[in-house]
């Protein structure tokens, strides 16, 4: 994340980078120390989507401050 926005870590840090999942569950966070989106669990595919053929899984990226 930290790379494809253009952004040191630090920066990514001071500008309050956070992960925003739809619904209840936070599957994503953001790895402090490099920047990577790494997944927050374990995700098992056969719960989540159970009998869709696509499983998608969306998520917002929130960093504070003009880009």
């Amino acid at each position: 994340v930290a790379k494809d926005l253009a952004l040191q870590l630090a920066a990514l840090r001071d500008r309050g980078a956070r992960i925003l999942d739809r619904g209840r569950t936070q599957y994503f966070a953001l790895h402090a120390n490099s920047g990577h989106l790494v997944t927050a669990e374990r995700l098992d595919r056969e719960q989540l989507c159970r009998v869709m053929e696509r499983c998608v899984l969306h998520c917002e990226v929130i960093v504070e401050g003009e880009m």
